[in-house]
């Protein structure tokens, strides 16, 4: 009945909280006496609905994105940074264990300087009186003397060294204590934020599914009235025939989803429009293009001179002012009685061909019109 999808948009609050949503899956359409002329409106509203609440779903989606983005990054520096703490951890052990081999290079030196002036004091067996007595032995003494001098002083300078070594060691293991510190709190403060996006994007998801289970609850209220309107349509068209293609409407229109391409007149595929456009055309009359929706047909042949009535013939188009869109139909046959026997694209919203006789009481009390191309 429609000569495009309908396209809307509509501006919602960017966020909302999870309690508005919980109250809107609450919401239902009522399913209170509908007429037949009634569908086209409510099927519309839940559309706009439905398209607002993806738009609502697709921002939630796009903020998700932006947030596990950001978790990413968080990862890859929490990551670096604790490459950088196992290293410095390692690079601490190794100190260490310096340290410790320094401690007991430093013990090793106090004790072999102890033991070797030891030595050397025990080996002299000159005594002062001997030494002032000979002038040979006051040379060996002094020689002595010197000998146990020149090994002090090295022992002294070996251990001044290793215990210099001991400190450097020392306030380099200090100073990467007080880092990996440091880079402990970093870790932690990383840890906390991954934390804070993780709880907000789980949120952001929740938000989105619910949005989504919004829009498919419309879709299948649409769904429904759909249906309800084919069987309301049903008790007043009579025996409807129904077939995947017919009434020579090329293939090219009636093998493809419906919807999914324009035709000549710029109409889409397998809508009841694009049917009897083609009809007209394939009966060498003139096609009516920019004609609009089915209702806005009668008005759009008047102003362009073609006439418009209520007495059918063959070769017409019945317009059928019904909901929003309205309906057209090719009318094959006049009986005598009055009857029309029509054939159609889409009357029960699926984009099928179908054939059926419609009663004169029944044409006139919905109102028909008849277009005379």
């Amino acid at each position: 009945m429609k000569i495009q999808k309908l396209k809307t948009t509509l501006s919602i609050k960017q966020r909302v909280t999870l309690v508005v949503v919980a109250a809107l899956l609450a919401v239902s359409i009522p399913l209170s006496s509908v007429h037949a002329d009634s569908y086209d409106a409510q099927i519309r509203a839940l559309q706009q609905e439905q398209a607002a609440l993806q738009a609502q779903a697709a921002q939630f989606r796009q903020q998700a994105d932006t947030l596990q983005n950001q978790l990413n990054a968080l990862q890859a520096e929490a990551n670096i940074l604790q490459g950088q703490i196992d290293l410095n951890n390692a690079k601490l052990g190794q100190l260490n264990e310096q340290i410790t081999q320094t401690e007991k290079k430093i013990s090793n030196q106090q004790k072999v300087l102890g033991d070797n002036l030891v030595t050397i004091y025990l080996d002299s067996s000159v005594t002062p009186l001997e030494i002032l007595a000979s002038s040979s032995s006051i040379s060996d003494y002094i020689d002595q003397q010197e000998y146990r001098d020149t090994i002090r002083s090295q022992l002294q300078d070996s251990i001044t060294t290793v215990k210099k070594l001991k400190e450097d060691l020392g306030k380099q293991k200090k100073d990467l204590e007080n880092v990996i510190a440091d880079q402990n709190v970093r870790r932690q403060a990383l840890a906390d934020k991954q934390s804070e996006q993780q709880t907000l994007l789980a949120q952001t998801q929740g938000q989105e599914a619910a949005y989504q289970q919004l829009a498919a609850s419309r879709n299948d209220r649409i769904r429904q009235l759909r249906l309800e309107q084919a069987a309301a349509n049903a008790k007043w068209g009579g025996s409807v025939s129904y077939e995947p293609r017919g009434g020579g409407y090329p293939s090219y229109w009636a093998d493809i989803p419906m919807d999914s391409t324009l035709d000549n007149w710029l109409m889409y595929n397998r809508e009841c429009v694009s049917y009897t456009a083609f009809r007209i055309g394939a009966s060498g009359r003139y096609q009516p293009t920019g004609f609009g929706n089915a209702i806005q047909w009668p008005g759009a042949a008047r102003a362009r001179g073609i006439p418009v009535d209520r007495s059918p013939r063959a070769g017409d188009i019945a317009v059928w002012p019904v909901g929003y869109y309205g309906h057209v139909m090719y009318v094959e046959a006049v009986s005598n009685d009055g009857s029309i026997y029509i054939s159609e694209y889409n009357f029960d919203w699926t984009g099928r061909y179908s054939e059926r006789t419609i009663s004169r009481g029944t044409w006139q009390a919905q109102g028909f019109e008849f277009i005379h191309f």
